[in-house]
């Protein structure tokens, strides 16, 4: 052993966790007391239950660490450390070493150890924890850091909700709003004072009553004052238990596209929250926008907005959201797109022959939207279409929503799969008739089918449609093991980035070589896997992270590993939404594609983490539905 040249020593401890997290000064000393190792390919560095006295360093090379009953825990490359857990537990190894070919390992003390964990934080936290503790820590930290994450919608309301009688007349519901000072009134089924007298119970709301209403349904119509209440109130109440989230809140009304909203407990109104509440804790007017979708009367008009949908992306990256407020926040107004171009294009062709369900596939229907997304949508027809009637009107309607669509910055889909294919265009009998042969034949091709279709949500017509296929999905799926094997080993076609030696792998054609398309090698097959699992339990739910609370439920995965898959997609989606906020901000356009040069520190750090728990995951998913399990 021989110490070192301290400069070149420090500056290459910089460059690596746990080592970057500490003062020049801190630095400097940890440097000053390295010792140097050499140790040849198959060389014993640790044995089990020996005495470790230093940490370990890899400066170059390759180490295997291992568990206690042999099997290989981790692989480690330049940077890597090992042999903390045993000084954190009397000196004694817990994790035998064994370098896989020749390897520079510095050494630094134990007593320097102890010394940095005690007084750095930082670094302590780095070296207590495995992989998938720091991604946990990792992603709870940016979680913490949220308050639209943790806020409860209840610390919006500041008073107590006002309600009329639904026999009560305009004229009443409006003096009472100048009175309180509200914009809007609950609408109940019977008088307050009433209802208290007879059932000792408050009264049953059945409506909401707005300025707005007031404006457009009274005054502008030219009714009387004296008209029931009950007459212009929007009877579709759409509300929120008090313990939800401010951000479900906001996507409540993002959804439906109002500007009131009651809060419930247990089925009581505690109070009403609206737009300028909500707008407090929002990021970036994503219900402006919305909003704004909604008003535009052209395509061209609408287009423009496309420019505040990433302004309103990119404020919430930089606002900290986590990954799945901003994808089911663009997954919301990327819907409203369609809706209003489907609005439009009935304005212009007409009211429709037969009833229809346009369909939003993919990442849009998942509320996992990012940008640089191409659009996945279809038609289902009713069972009474008929082409030569029918065909021309649902053609156009078709070609006008996606050519819209690709104005609005949701470029075409490279294989076809929109409502401008004929053969994603089809009655309820026909696309029943996909679903059954998808899963009862499984081939390459319907398997790619599968994993685009089988993520389906109704956006404008009778989207109770797409529900009930998704149902008939489910009910098929998860009593065939056949198909559910035939989706895993699909799923396993995609693998994440990692090299022999836990380095990132690289695209090697194209104009991304050496570059990680993060969608493709990560959260695409996390989507794969996860949707895998919530297929074999019968999981309702389109949103990952809410299979995977189905799946966790169901108690199908080993112990803790569902919340590792959970962090996993988590901090993956964090680390592609952050670049592509990243080459708007450099007036780039956003992609997939990620230079590890360009990436931090931590996430490079994390990012493996995430990638080997992926990679875990899909040894487990090939492993639980292998035919004749």
């Amino acid at each position: 052993m021989s110490l070192p040249e301290n400069p070149e020593v420090a500056q290459f401890l910089r460059e690596h966790m746990p080592f970057s997290s500490l003062s020049d000064e801190e630095l400097q000393h940890a440097a000053s007391q390295i010792e140097v190792a050499y140790f040849k390919a198959g060389s014993e560095i640790l044995s089990l239950g020996g005495r470790v006295d230093a940490l370990h360093v890899i400066r170059s090379g390759a180490v295997e660490v291992f568990r206690r009953n042999g099997s290989l825990y981790n692989r480690l490359s330049e940077g890597g450390i090992f042999g903390e857990f045993g000084l954190l537990r009397n000196g004694v190894v817990r994790f035998p070493a064994r370098a896989l070919e020749d390897s520079l390992v510095y050494l630094l003390p134990e007593p320097i150890f102890n010394e940095l964990f005690e007084a750095n934080e930082e670094f302590a936290d780095y070296v207590e924890v495995e992989d998938r503790t720091r991604l946990r820590q990792a992603v709870s930290q940016r979680e913490d850091a949220n308050d639209l994450m943790n806020a409860p919608v209840r610390d919006l309301v500041m008073r107590e909700p006002v309600t009329v009688s639904a026999f009560a007349s305009a004229q009443e519901a409006a003096q009472k709003m100048v009175e309180t000072g509200m914009a809007a009134l609950l609408i109940t089924d019977t008088g307050q004072a009433e209802a208290e007298a007879v059932t000792h119970e408050p009264p049953t709301v059945v409506g909401i009553v707005t300025d707005r209403d007031l404006r457009d349904r009274l005054v502008a119509e030219g009714r009387d004052y004296s008209t029931p209440v009950a007459q212009i109130m929007s009877p579709a109440l759409y509300s929120i238990e008090s313990n939800q989230l401010v951000f479900e809140a906001m996507l409540v009304m993002l959804q439906h596209n109002v500007h009131h909203l009651p809060v419930m407990r247990r089925g009581v109104p505690l109070g009403m929250v609206d737009l300028t509440d909500i707008i407090r804790y929002e990021s970036q007017n994503s219900l402006f926008v919305v909003s704004s979708i909604h008003r535009q009367m052209e395509v061209e008009t609408l287009s423009a907005l496309s420019a505040d949908a990433a302004a309103c992306f990119r404020r919430m990256v930089t606002e900290d959201a986590n990954s799945r407020m901003i994808g089911s926040a663009m997954a919301v107004i990327g819907r409203s797109f369609k809706q209003r171009l489907l609005e439009l294009a009935e304005e212009i062709l007409g009211p429709p022959p037969v009833p229809y369900c346009f369909v939003a596939l993919g990442s849009m229907a998942r509320d996992e939207q990012a940008l640089a997304s191409d659009q996945d949508n279809a038609l289902i027809l009713d069972d009474s279409y008929d082409e030569a009637q029918h065909g021309d009107y649902f053609e156009a309607l078709a070609k006008f929503v996606c050519d819209g669509l690709n104005a609005c910055g949701y470029s075409y889909c490279s294989g076809e799969v929109m409502a401008t294919n004929p053969r994603w265009r089809q009655p309820r009998r026909v696309w029943q008739r996909y679903f059954d042969q998808w899963i009862e034949q499984p081939t390459p091709e319907t398997l790619l089918n599968s994993s685009i279709f089988f993520d389906i949500k109704g956006v404008w017509g009778e989207v109770s449609w797409a529900d009930q296929l998704y149902r008939r999905i489910l009910d098929k799926a998860r009593r065939s093991p056949r198909f559910l094997a035939s989706m895993a080993r699909n799923a396993l076609l995609r693998t994440p980035p990692l090299g022999f030696f836990k380095d990132f792998v690289m695209e090697t054609d194209g104009r991304h070589g050496n570059s990680i398309n993060i969608k493709r090698r990560g959260t695409a097959p996390l989507v794969d896997l996860i949707r895998v699992h919530a297929l074999a339990v019968g999981s309702e739910a389109l949103n990952s992270f809410e299979r995977l609370d189905d799946i966790i439920a169901a108690d199908i995965l080993p112990r803790g590993r569902g919340q590792d898959l959970r962090d996993a997609l988590e901090f993956i989606s964090l680390v592609r939404i952050r670049h592509q906020a990243l080459d708007l901000d450099d007036e780039r356009e956003p992609d997939n594609n990620i230079e590890p040069e360009n990436l931090s520190e931590f996430e490079r750090k994390h990012l493996k983490d995430a990638f080997q728990l992926l990679s875990d995951a899909q040894k487990y998913l090939r492993f639980r539905y292998t035919p004749g399990r």
